[in-house]
């Protein structure tokens, strides 16, 4: 998979794009919502399109499936449960193996989803092979150090272990400071990298012992005697400021974190906290990852003819819509310059970035994502906003006024406001009215 690979800007920060006009509501599709989707035209007669889907906030709640959810896999699969178009389930969740969640939305979907149609938060930090041999710090939690060798890291230190070999460092919560006597310390190897998974546990500690790190240049048994900046590299997954489960109101993500983590460590040194890469929607590398199992999808079904349009259903204007419509974009450029390999400062290609006005001074790295592009790429994403999740369609007047005003940023620190970016292709009730949708605009019959 590695030679597919080449190189593009992994942010697309500062792009400027064009409004998305076409805008449907629950009664647009509401009298087709009985209807099942049909694949019965012949292949050569109708249009190619592929699926993503968010999945808090689109398909469950928390624990809780979505109901209309479970009646819109019921109708994507045959009866032989075999999906009908590409499906992938894109989310910023990373707290898992993609087994572990592919295992949970077949239960939940009552449908069969196997591991290579999920894309995690690091699902992307396969390709990321110059790190791979490094020794990294990991913060999140779950099977942390399963999932950093599942995507490629060798030598993993979790947090817990630095805890344990530096027990002196970790003193915020009193109960847990060493009593009596001081123990002893353990030499760790030298941490190159920090990779931030997800939200941890005990974010005072989290935060207390990656910014140690940073401080220290990896050393975070030695004392600071001067500042290491610009600092190791830092790798973060997901940064959704908000995400929705089963309360009423959308609770901390990562992005949470990552805005703490920043503050501190700006407080401390007066310098900005730099990534590497910041992975997970609406990050363009997601996508990119995302249209590659698209791809393969496709070849499984049969398919001869390449997947012309995607669709991205998603419940959070700021990840999901932003994302979809930002690698929308990506493809327009891609598409009209026509170069099969896209090397240049800031990861693209110099007519790409005149086209979408990529801010390389804000840009934070350089990433290996995507294919040979010796394929043809999709036409077009187009976004679904549906209103099961964090987007709640009755609390503004006009729900538009919301998504194009520059009210609250909930987006990341390195990514400029775009409030066009916001704006979905559609709006819909919740996810199977989207599908349903999709169906009729390529001309898909519904049974």
């Amino acid at each position: 998979m590695a030679q597919m690979f080449s190189r593009l800007n992994m942010l697309g920060i500062g792009w400027r794009g064009v409004r998305f006009s076409r805008k449907v509501t629950n009664a647009a599709v509401s009298a087709q919502t009985q209807r099942r989707y049909s694949t019965d035209v012949d292949e050569q007669n109708r249009h190619l399109f592929g699926l993503l889907f968010d999945i808090d906030g689109v398909l469950v709640r928390g624990r809780t499936p979505i109901p209309a959810a479970k009646q819109c896999f019921r109708n994507l699969v045959d009866g032989d449960g075999k999906y009908k178009v590409p499906v992938v389930f894109v989310t910023n969740a990373g707290n898992a193996l993609r087994q572990t969640k592919a295992e949970q939305l077949s239960h939940l979907l009552e449908v069969e989803v196997s591991p290579e149609q999920v894309v995690l938060s690091h699902s992307p930090l396969r390709v990321f092979t110059q790190f791979h041999d490094m020794c990294v710090l990991v913060s999140g939690q779950g099977p942390v150090v399963e999932v950093a060798h599942n995507v490629g890291f060798k030598n993993v230190v979790t947090i817990d272990m630095l805890r344990e070999a530096y027990p002196l460092l970790d003193v915020v919560d009193h109960h847990r400071r060493p009593k009596d006597t001081i123990p002893q310390t353990k030499d760790l190897p030298h941490i190159d990298a920090v990779i931030l998974f997800g939200e941890p546990i005990r974010w005072e500690t989290n935060l207390q012992l990656i910014v140690d790190v940073l401080l220290t240049n990896g050393r975070p048994g030695n004392p600071v005697t001067s500042l290491h900046y610009p600092h190791i590299p830092v790798l973060a997954c997901n940064m959704d400021l908000l995400w929705m489960a089963e309360a009423k109101n959308p609770r901390f993500g990562h992005g949470m974190f990552l805005v703490c983590l920043e503050s501190i460590y700006k407080k401390i040194t007066g310098c900005e906290l730099k990534y590497e890469a910041l992975i997970g929607k609406p990050s363009v590398v997601t996508y990119n990852y995302a249209e590659l199992l698209i791809r393969e999808q496709a070849e499984k079904l049969g398919w001869t003819r390449p997947v012309q349009r995607l669709y991205a259903i998603g419940d959070n204007p700021m990840a999901d819509i932003y994302g979809a419509n930002l690698y929308n974009r990506y493809l327009k450029a891609m598409n009209r310059s026509r170069t099969p390999q896209v090397q240049a400062q800031g990861g693209v290609s110099g007519q790409m970035a005149a086209d979408l006005h990529c801010d390389d001074a804000k840009c934070s790295g350089q990433v290996m994502v995507g294919g040979s592009f010796e394929h043809c790429l999709p036409e077009a994403c187009s976004s679904i906003l549906v209103c099961t999740g964090v987007y709640n369609r009755d609390m503004p007047t006009d729900p538009q006024e919301t998504l194009t005003e520059h009210r609250i940023f909930h987006g990341h620190r390195d990514f400029r406001f775009d409030p066009s970016l916001t704006q979905p292709s559609f709006i819909v009730n919740d996810v199977r009215d989207g599908v349903e949708l999709v169906f009729q605009l390529e001309g898909w019959p519904l049974e």
